[in-house]
């Protein structure tokens, strides 16, 4: 933490990713997207020509290959911006990629209408004598079961063509949340004044200072809550989007609609929010033991992230995490770890928070470009478990592209997340197996219950209130300030139980969520989560039969449906078994922490 962040200019190039690998230069970029635009044009050509196999193929392949070139040019332009938000230079490439995007979606909008003017039978008699043809079996599958959900080919033009208005709400909440939103100057532990932003805010709720949480906490809230109205108008505005989209497809709700893509019954919703409610004894279980450890009469929501055994044990650079990751995650394999050495030898990541930079972590990238990953870098265990799972996503990414065809060459957000908190858990498992201090192990302990309460408990709470607000949408209640207010704070006192004085600040939480506007996404944290824990044990306790189920999930892409592929890996995530199963290793290390903390609190 520093009084002051670095401009993107002077962040060190080392910790930088290295974008020329994507384009040599921007005048790169200008040039191939000339080139996709002039293919953009040549869409329409193929329209009314799927009379036979062979004409299928062309069609199929010209599509998909301005979608290849496309995909380069979007994920240059979107990380050229997420680097300084502020930058007008890449605010208008990263826009006029996404007006491309709109353009390409816009001439290719009467291929699934006439698609699905040939019939099964007819469909299926090319696929049997066409080879070529034959390697598109899955992909058209997946476009025929939603025949009842594919209007006429204008219609899906007209669609395609308002794609940029649709986003607008979403668009509009990423540019007031990362750039234009303005925090106050807080405290640090030492006095000092530090600039707010999104990744300090992480770090001082984790403080063992409480009135440097307490501060960093109101503070945020207060320039949530000058601008609650606004933040409400475009969450509204995403939720309206989801819904009208539900209702001109002819989907029984927006949840059905965001899971039907992948064929994801919505079973494994409602079951997610039945089994975490009926566990939620286990968290306030949880939240009482972190009252009673941190002393206090009254426990607040700033008190829900910081080390309930003091100044965490363990902290580490970026160099010492990248050594850590590694030896961690070497139950996967050495060709694992071999694809993990080259993201940090070919500079993947850029590592360092500065001025305008996006919040947050992820990974991103194309089929032709490295899985690259953003952070925003300081010391602690927490980003030493950041760096892994985002580690897991881009692994995940390598090697489904390095296996499957690009038709197959991406996989599904509910598949994402199993791959990046199974490294978490490996990660987890390696340090209380090298930790040997009583006060060390409760420490990982902690994270780790911590990390399950935030993604299993936190993320179910979020589908929950997703689920409400569309529900209420579409039942015309207006979705002002005052009502997300009411029923987020209500919600939040549910799953905290009553140990937790629900400061009235939470109730604005839900303003500065990223995720509510990712159409159904929460959700696959907790079922991810979840299934990494499984999958996790499997690897460490049944060995290179394991691992091998695990690696032909990572290379699967979507060359099946994500229920299938998990099945194959050996995780039925249409029963609840799995779910039981992750509360049983949440019970278990909640007993374990309450143990050592009874040794400990002996020692003294």
């Amino acid at each position: 933490m520093t009084n002051q962040l670095l401009t993107r200019d002077q962040v060190p190039v080392e910790q930088t990713w290295d974008l020329t690998r994507v384009f040599k230069d921007d005048e790169t970029f200008e040039q191939n997207f000339v080139k996709v635009e002039q293919q953009a044009d040549q869409l329409k050509q193929f329209q009314g020509t799927l009379t036979s196999s062979q004409n299928l193929v062309k069609a199929l392949e010209f599509l998909l290959s301005v979608h290849r070139a496309l995909e380069v040019l979007y994920v240059y332009a979107s990380m050229k911006n997420d680097q300084d938000t502020a930058n007008a230079t890449y605010q208008a490439m990263q826009a006029r990629a996404t007006s491309l995007y709109a353009k390409v979606a816009e001439n290719s909008a009467w291929f699934e209408p006439e698609l699905l003017t040939i019939s099964d039978k007819t469909l299926q008699q090319w696929l049997t004598s066409d080879k070529q043809l034959a390697l598109y079996r899955h992909y058209l599958e997946q476009i025929t079961k939603e025949r009842k959900h594919v209007l006429s080919a204008d219609k899906e033009a007209l669609l395609a063509s308002a794609s940029e208005i649709f986003g607008n709400a979403s668009d509009t909440f990423e540019v007031l949340n990362n750039a234009d939103l303005q925090f106050a100057n807080v405290h640090d532990e030492k006095g000092q004044e530090i600039p707010l932003s999104h990744g300090i805010y992480g770090q001082l709720l984790e403080s063992c200072s409480r009135p440097v949480r307490k501060e960093a906490f109101q503070t945020l809230y207060q320039s949530y809550n000058q601008y609650q109205h606004t933040f409400a108008s475009t969450l509204a505005g995403n939720v309206k989007q989801h819904n009208f989209n539900a209702k001109v497809r002819q989907y029984a709700s927006a949840r059905q609609a965001a899971l039907s893509g992948n064929n994801i019954p919505e079973q494994v919703y409602e079951t997610l929010v039945k089994v975490v409610n009926e566990k939620l004894p286990l968290l306030h279980r949880y939240i009482a033991l972190r009252k009673k450890m941190l002393g206090v009469q009254q426990l607040h929501m700033y008190d829900m992230y910081t080390p309930i055994l003091g100044e965490p044990a363990l902290k580490y650079s970026y160099q010492e995490a990248k050594e850590q990751v590694k030896k961690a995650l070497a139950p996967l394999g050495k060709d694992y770890l071999t694809i993990v050495q080259e993201a940090f030898d070919h500079r993947w990541i850029d590592v360092l928070e500065n001025k305008g930079k996006r919040s947050g972590a992820y990974s991103s990238g194309a089929y032709d470009t490295d899985p690259y990953i953003l952070l925003n870098w300081h010391d602690s265990l927490d980003q030493l478990f950041t760096l892994a799972h985002e580690m897991g996503h881009s692994v995940h990414s390598y090697l489904t592209r390095k296996t499957q065809p690009y038709v197959y060459g991406d996989y599904s957000i509910f598949l994402a997340e199993i791959a990046s908190t199974t490294n978490e858990n490996l990660v987890t498992e390696y340090l209380l197996q090298t930790q040997t201090d009583p006060k060390i192990k409760a420490s990982i302990l902690n994270h780790y219950l911590d990390g399950f309460k935030g993604t299993v408990f936190r993320q179910t709470q979020f589908a929950e209130f997703e689920q409400h607000i569309h529900q209420a949408d579409a039942k015309n209640i207006p979705l002002t300030s005052q009502y997300l207010n009411d029923y987020y704070y209500q919600l939040n006192e549910r799953y905290y139980g009553q140990s937790v004085c629900s400061d009235q600040e939470i109730a604005l939480e839900w303003a500065r969520i990223p995720h509510f506007y990712y159409n159904f996404y929460v959700y696959q944290y907790a079922t991810g989560f979840s299934a990494a824990s499984a999958l996790a044990s499997h690897i460490l306790t049944n060995g290179q039969e394991a691992l091998d189920k695990y690696l032909t999930y990572l290379k699967a892409g979507s060359s099946d449906y994500p229920i299938e592929v998990m099945k194959k890996a050996g995780v039925d995530m249409t029963q609840p078994d799995y779910l039981y199963d992750a509360f049983a290793v949440f019970e278990r290390r909640l007993n374990q922490l309450e143990d050592l903390i009874e040794e400990i609190n002996a020692q003294k």
